[in-house]
Order: structure tokens, then sequence, then C-alpha cells
């Protein structure tokens, strides 16, 4: 997206890609299943210009897929414009999922919002299309986990971040603590995570869980916490009892 966007001199202002590039146009499409909507100056970020594509090679059915017949460049990134006329991204659209009862679910603005506790480091939210719940994969910080308002929860007291990984206590703890969050940024009730799996493990690229820009490889995460998600879903979660 960078290169359809210049930054303007003098303008420091962090967390946007700056303003349209002269030759290009911007516009931002209505996401209704995700409650984003152009008058609200939020949507999908679609790019029209000179210097864009005109579609893959040989690929018919891949470029329609991205390219309207005017000419839009669909770019899948969910923006918002600020009231300083710059860009910001704020999610992807390609990354939502439909629950079992109908309701679609955008995770990456879920997890940027549990991140917000200062408990968590880093979590992977999930949602099975046959079910009507979220769980979640949690990797504590493990510089505020094991203070101690966590310690008296651990009938040992155990200061090792695996041994209260593993307390279902602790593990309520964290997450009534996401959910409170949750409720305070406007999270419906199908997008809070109903169970988590509390990880010492951190997602990072050496063990292939982050892409080179710090990304989470979702397919990866999934495919790494199967036996995790199905024992959340199957109530069987492996956390002990405090």
């Amino acid at each position: 997206m960078e290169k359809f966007k210049i930054t303007i001199e003098g303008d420091s202002t962090p967390g946007h890609v700056g303003v349209p590039s002269p030759c290009n146009a911007i516009k931002l499409v209505d996401v209704p299943e995700l409650n984003y909507f152009a008058k609200d100056k939020a949507g999908e970020v679609c790019i029209r210009g000179n210097n864009v594509f005109r579609g893959y090679y040989r690929m018919e059915e891949q470029t329609r897929e991205v390219l309207d017949a005017d000419g839009w460049l669909h770019t899948g990134d969910i923006g918002k414009w600020t009231d300083r006329g710059t860009l910001k991204i704020i999610d992807r659209k390609k990354h939502i999922f439909k629950l079992a009862q109908g309701e679609y679910v955008a995770p990456e603005k879920i997890e940027n919002i549990y991140l917000r506790s200062k408990y968590v480091a880093q979590c992977f939210i999930y949602g099975e299309s046959l079910k009507n719940y979220l769980v979640g994969i949690v990797v504590p910080d493990p510089e505020t986990v094991p203070d101690e308002a966590l310690l008296e929860l651990s009938t040992e007291g155990s200061r090792s971040l695996e041994d209260l990984c593993r307390n279902k206590r602790v593990k309520k703890f964290i997450l009534d603590d996401m959910v409170s969050i949750g409720k305070s940024a406007g999270l419906l009730s199908f997008e809070q995570a109903k169970d988590v799996h509390l990880s010492p493990d951190p997602f990072t690229i050496e063990n292939d869980l982050l892409t080179p820009t710090l990304k989470s490889k979702r397919p990866k995460l999934k495919a790494r916490y199967q036996t995790e998600i199905d024992d959340m879903y199957n109530g069987n979660d492996t956390a002990e009892r405090g």
C-alpha cells in the first residue's frame, strides 16, 4: 500500500500510511458484514490509476477477483481516513470467517483489542464454521503474568510461566480481563472468546508462526494448535485446576 501513498513533509504522526499519491484515486467501499461503511470514513481500500496493474497474466478469474469493471483494484485492506486526510489501515477483509449462526468475524480486530490486556503478549483468535463461538491461543506476557496478583491464584505459588499457563484459575483471570477489555471496546457477544489456551511459547519467525513482517501466519497457527483448539471446543482444555 505504501507505494500509492506519500508522507507530507513535516508530518511525523505515526500509525498511518500517508495521503494518496497524485497519480492515484483512492476510495473506501462498504464492507457491511464487518460494519465498515464509507459514510463513516471506513471501508475496503480501492485504488485506481495509471500505475495500477492491469491484471494477472493469463489468469482472468484471479484478475476479476481484485479488479472490477471500472478499473478499481480492491486491495482487501480495511482503511479509515483520519482527520488529517491520511489513511490508516485497520483490518484485513480476507481474514473474515463466518460462525455457525451466520455471524461474520474479523479476528485481527479482536486480537488487537485483546492485546490491550497487560497480561497478553500475543493472541490468536479462531472460530470453527460449525461452532457458534470463538476460542483463542494466548501467549501471556512473561513480564506481567508472574506477579503477586496471579501468584495468589496458584496453590503452589510457582513462578514458572509454564506452571501458570497450566493453571485454570490463572486462565480464567486472564480471560476475564480480556473479555472486560473487549466489552469496553464495543465487541459484540459473539466476538468474545469463550475459552482460551495459555501457551508459554511465543509466536516467532523462527518457529514459522510469524512472517518476516511479524504478521501471524494463521494457517500455521491453526495447524500448530489444532489439538488445543479441538480440546477447547470439546470442553477438554488441559489446564490444571489451581
